[in-house]
This record gives structure tokens, sequence and C-alpha cells, in this order.
């Protein structure tokens, strides 16, 4: 299916001069203010982009030629716009900014959630002072962002994260935790993946061993399809409901933050809703908002300019797990091959998110962003408070190799000797936080889904469902009939016969 106006606005955008940055910034003294936003405590300076005003303007006619307002007040509205399961995404209800009748019932479900924290802190359960959480993919890579990012200094619970369905993680999450004041909780969006109920199932029978008569009182189920967890066991009134409109990787706004409430108290959940909900307004009250922005430099690079790759630096500790939930947030909901009516994607989908920790980065991975034969836009989040215990100068020389790493991307260097030349007109970004807390990091994880919504849009794909995962786990549960075996390629036989499967 052929979309005519997009196909002619992005032939007018192909047809566009991306100028050097060092030209743009000489010939407009203002280009810092004309391309930087503050929003919710957050500084957008885009201005290291290779956008200007024509390819800005080249891209409103792009957002406009696919209905990017519309859909995004679609998105607001609870109308389908999961058109491949027939859903609406109403993670936007959650922090109380979807359609009305959403916002009621997510609500509810938070005075639920809330009504079951009550009950964990007033001793409904006994003696608790670790939380053991269950999940995989975004049933645990959001939970365990927020909590590594703001709870290391809480005293309330000793939150352990469990994902990966190898035993040695098995064994190093409940690693000195004691089995009769542990709580599991377990989040499963349809209560069938794998993973996680093989994960509690082991979590099961460790309480079992550490003389925990009734193990299923000491677990919590979160998940979308409530009747499955009360026939695995678990009391109904332990049961937490989120939406099925609420897809794995936006769902730590719902119950699924049930764990984030225990370790950092109601109040600090509230407050990480509220963060989200204010960007929630920003990009629904503005066409020009920062998300949209933010999507344009993606599609500059990706589609026009060739980058097949995207790297994210936290210049923070704090936010050291940034990357690895971004790579799932952008690669899971933007990684695909065909249009949201069905046709064949015509273009590049996203690119590969990758990244890390500075300045560890700037050790292990630099030398390729400045010096390789790569184009990869680069992405830097900082903090301008810090909470460390250690000489200010430890964060003042944090913050000075972010800014400075920046600027020698765009710079670069000339030099007699080929091996010590620097191109420059490396592109970056930069999102400089006024402070890490609660309602900073929730805004600027909500950026971060309105842009990979409005890349979606611009692209013309669903960036809400996720079918690209269902054929390795087709084919891994092949393993266990010998039949099924027989189907797969020789190579595979090979390897399930030397591993003794």
């Amino acid at each position: 299916m052929t979309h005519p106006p997009l196909d002619v606005a992005w032939t007018a955008l192909q047809s566009l001069d991306v100028k050097p940055l060092a030209e743009l910034f000489d010939s407009d003294g203002q280009r810092v203010a004309a391309w930087s936003r503050t929003v919710s405590n957050m500084l957008f300076d885009l201005s290291k982009t290779h956008l200007d005003a024509a390819l800005g303007a080249g891209f409103a006619k792009l957002a406009a030629a696919a209905g990017y307002a519309a859909k995004r007040d679609a998105l607001f509205g609870g109308e389908i716009v999961n058109l491949s399961e027939g859903r609406p995404a109403t993670h936007v209800a959650e922090r109380g900014q979807g359609a009305a009748a959403d916002n009621q019932l997510a609500a509810q479900r938070h005075s639920r959630m809330r009504s079951l924290i009550d009950a964990i802190e007033g001793g409904a359960f006994g003696e608790i002072d670790a939380i053991l959480h269950i999940g995989i993919g975004g049933s645990a890579l959001g939970p365990e962002l927020v909590i590594d990012a703001l709870g290391r200094d809480s005293d309330r619970y000793d939150v352990r994260v469990l994902a990966n369905i190898d035993g040695e993680a098995f064994d190093e999450a409940v690693g000195g935790l004691d089995p009769a004041t542990t709580l599991v909780v377990a989040v499963s969006k349809t209560f069938t993946t794998i993973e996680t109920l093989t994960n509690t199932d082991a979590a099961i029978e460790w309480l079992k061993e550490g003389g925990v008569a009734d193990p299923h009182g000491q677990l919590i189920a979160v998940t979308a399809a409530p009747e499955k967890a009360v026939d695995y066991g678990i009391d109904e009134t332990r049961v937490l409901p989120f939406a099925e409109g609420v897809g794995g990787r936006y769902s730590l706004w719902s119950s699924v933050g049930l764990s984030i409430a225990l370790a950092l108290g109601w109040g600090a959940f509230e407050e990480l809703l509220e963060g989200a909900a204010e960007m929630d307004r920003h990009v629904r009250l503005n066409d020009d908002n920062v998300a949209l922005t933010a999507a344009f430099t993606d599609l500059l690079y990706a589609q026009i300019k060739g980058a097949e790759t995207r790297a994210v630096f936290a210049y923070d500790e704090r936010l050291r797990l940034l990357p690895d939930y971004l790579q799932q947030l952008e690669m899971e909901s933007n990684g695909k091959s065909a249009t949201a009516e069905g046709a064949p994607l015509d273009r590049k989908s996203a690119p590969i998110t990758w990244g890390g920790v500075g300045t560890d980065g700037q050790h292990a991975m630099f030398q390729l962003l400045h010096q390789g034969t790569h184009l990869v836009p680069v992405e830097f989040v900082a903090v301008i408070e810090h909470e460390d215990s250690l000489d200010p100068r430890h964060h003042l020389l944090l913050l000075g190799n972010c800014f400075a790493q920046g600027a020698a991307l765009m710079a670069g260097k000339a030099s007699d000797d080929a091996a010590r030349v620097y191109p420059g007109n490396r592109p970056s970004t930069t999102i400089l936080l006024d402070r890490l807390d609660p309602r900073t990091l929730g805004a600027l994880l909500a950026f971060y889904e309105h842009r990979t919504f409005a890349n979606a849009v611009l692209l013309g794909i669903n960036p809400f469902d996720q079918f690209g995962v269902e054929l390795g786990k087709e084919m891994a549960k092949r393993l266990d009939d010998d039949e099924a075996r027989k189907t797969l390629d020789p190579s595979t036989r090979a390897l399930i016969e030397r591993a003794g499967l």
C-alpha cells in the first residue's frame, strides 16, 4: 500500500542539503536557543545535531502527512492504535492522561495496589524485609531501572530483580535472603511466560526448603490474566491486575510498579507518575513537542544519513540501566518490517540501540565514535545535582567529561598524522537533568516512550505489538517433542545432541 503524501514528504526531505555542524553554528548565533527545550526540569539540547530550519520544516511536513497529531490524540483518547491486536495502548491512562474511562479504571487498580502495599507494610504477610521481583523483558527492565536509580539509599526493603532463566541468575538473586522474610512478586502479562513461571516455581521450592509452610501465601502475582494466576495457586486477593492495553515495555506505571512502590514508598511512586504525566501534557498540547523533534533527529540519521545504530551514554551511575531499558523500548517497538496496515516496510526501521555509562565508555567504545568509519549519533544523559559522599570534584569531572565528548565529536581535529585525525562533524544530543528524583525520572522515561511512538507514526508502523519474539519461543517448545525435533535444521539438531538435551 502506498501513501503518496508520505512519499512526497520523504522525497522532499531527501533532496535537502545536510550542512556541516560547524557551518550551522557559524551561520546562526541563536542556534543553541533555537534547538534546545526545557521540560520537566530537563534541558534537551539538540543543537549539535544537523537539524536546521529547512530540515525541521521538511520533517514537520512529514509529520503532517503521517497524521501525527491525529494519531497522538488517538493514543490519548483510548482509541485502537494497536491495529494488529485490535487494542488501545493505555499506558498514558496509568498516569491519568488517557480517556476518562481508562483513567478511572487505572485509578481503581492503583487503589487496590495501594491497599495491598498497606497490608504488606502493616504485617499481613508477616515480617517482610526483602522482595524478589520475578519477570522478564518489560516486566523486569522498567522496575529494575527505577529501583536502581532511586532506591540506592532506601532502607525499606532489599529488592532483587530476577529475569534470566539461568540457574546462576536465580542463585545470585536469592543470595543472602531469608525465605521466611522474603515476598515473591511474579509479573507476567499473560501469566504463561515460561521464564517467569519457571523462576517462580523455583522460588516456591526455595521458600519450602527455607521452612515456609505456605509458600503461595508469600507470593503476589501481577498480570493482565488474573484467572491464570489463580489457576496457578495464588489467592485472588494476592493478584494485582493491569489492563490488556498496557504493553510490557510500557508497564512500570501500572501494577507492575508494585516493587517500585514497595522499594521507594507510595509517595515516590505517585511522584514518578506525575512526572510522566507532566511530559504527557507537554506532548499532548504541543504539536512541536520535544519528543517529536527528537524523533526528527532519529529519522534524519537512520533514514537519510544511513546510520545503523544509536548510542546512549548515561553520565550518572544511577542511570546505568537506562541503555538496557531503551534497547527493549525502541527495538521491540520499532524493529518491524511491515507497516501498521500490513504492507512491507519500504525503508529502514529502528536503528540498533546500544550504549553504556560514562566515563567507562570513553575508554572502551569512544575510539570508534571519534575515529571509526561508522556514523553513530550519540545521546548523553547527565544530572547536575549529585548525592554521592565524595568531594564535589568527582561529579564536576564527570560532567566535564560528558560535555567535552560532545564538543570533541562535533569539532574534530586535523593532523598531518592520519592516525591522529578526528573527522568531527559527528552529531550528539545532550539531556541534562537538574536532579534525579522520581518526578524527573518519570518525565524522562515518558519522553522516551513518546519519542518511540513518534518515530513509529512517521515510519507508518505499529509500535505496540512484538510478534518478532514468538518464533524463537515456538522453536524452543519443539525441543520437548522428539517428532518436532526432526523438523529442525541439521545444525540445531547437532547442537541439541551435543548438549544432551
